[in-house]
């Protein structure tokens, strides 16, 4: 079963059960891969639908941490109960160690040598950790590594 037909069963169960905070949230992950697939005239794949989770994931991030700064605890918990449904969809995310092991291989296999072999080494990790690493993090340790 394709990641996006586990989506749209989930929907279905969720419409089942009445859960409407749950419902809403699913039904903005499919507004996003719908608005995708429009715009970009395609059928997303498994990869891609990946990298619409990860952008989502990513806006609920950065609103958590402004309604915090802004003192909206009631939005906060909004945003953190759909950063948990859009993570259930994402893998398991790399440890630190594995990471680490994944930089220093990509490194190696670049050849990477200074800070401006940085975009090698990103697109390489890229297409191995999609979905599995938030890319900021591992674009500040890569960075570290170059300098």
């Amino acid at each position: 079963m394709s990641l996006k037909d586990r989506i749209q069963e989930d929907m279905k169960t969720a419409m089942r059960s009445g859960d409407k905070d749950r419902l809403g949230t699913i039904r903005l992950i499919m507004a996003a891969v719908k608005q995708r697939e429009v715009d970009e005239r395609i059928t997303l794949d498994d990869v891609q639908l990946l990298g619409v989770l990860e952008k989502m994931g990513k806006q609920r991030r950065e609103s958590i941490a402004q309604f915090q700064a802004g003192g909206r605890a009631d939005l906060v918990a909004k945003e953190n109960a759909e950063l948990d449904l859009i993570n259930a969809y994402l893998p398991a995310q790399l440890g630190e160690a594995e990471l680490d092991a994944l930089i220093s291989q990509a490194i190696s296999e670049t050849g990477a040598a200074s800070i401006k072999d940085m975009g090698k080494v990103m697109g390489l990790i890229k297409s191995r950790a999609q979905g599995r690493a938030d890319m900021s993090t591992v674009g500040a340790r890569i960075k570290a590594r170059l300098s």
